[in-house]
């Protein structure tokens, strides 16, 4: 079988797994949500780059010597039901890249990525992307169980911050503008300066 090297040679209406995803060799990156293929923005903005950098300083300083990970896009993090067992590539219809994500648990950590919820996931909003991020992406990540999802919104300078609850459900902890300090639910003791994050 030929290799698949461009997106034209997929069926979009198609279902795929990780095990095909793994298999591909395309120049666009793409992710997979509930085996349907997703293209991602070609490049992201530079405002989108901007953000993406000054938080990954911030929650890179704070972690460094400490327990939990931090790892930026692209980095592919396969997720699926949080009540099944690990499973194989070929039962795994769901791999996303987040733009930033925090895994404390080491033993999730492959040589290809992540396997299973992160602890936290950070998704910068570009203006291709924003019905993905607030809808799909928000029910995967509530069904695969991250405990804390923010949504960066770059243009209008906001932070949506969401935090899973008892109920398995999400729940918006705070709203910040980019003029406050965001404190995550999970990491209290982490505090960072939307002004510096919002910073060109």
């Amino acid at each position: 079988m030929a290799p698949i090297t461009q997106l034209s040679q997929l069926d979009p209406n198609g279902t795929y797994s990780y095990a095909d995803y793994l298999t591909w060799r395309l120049e666009e990156s793409v992710e997979l949500i509930k085996g349907k293929i997703m293209a991602m923005s070609p490049a992201p903005s530079r405002k989108h780059q901007s953000v993406s950098l000054n938080l990954s300083v911030s929650l890179g300083n704070h972690f460094k010597h400490k327990h939990c990970n931090v790892y930026v896009a692209p980095f592919d993090v396969k997720l699926y039901d949080r009540r099944k067992s690990l499973l194989k590539d070929r039962e795994v219809f769901s791999v996303v890249q987040p733009d930033l994500c925090v895994i404390c648990d080491k033993e999730k950590l492959t040589e290809q990525g992540c396997d299973g919820a992160p602890d936290w996931i950070i998704e910068i909003l570009s203006p291709g992307n924003s019905q993905r991020e607030l809808r799909l992406k928000f029910q995967l990540y509530r069904e695969s169980a991250v405990t804390e999802y923010w949504i960066v919104h770059p243009y209008e300078q906001t932070l949506y911050q969401f935090v899973l609850d008892q109920n398995q459900k999400y729940q918006l902890h705070a709203m910040h503008p980019g003029d406050e300090i965001a404190t995550p639910y999970l990491f209290p003791d982490l505090q960072i300066d939307l002004n510096d994050v919002f910073a060109e």
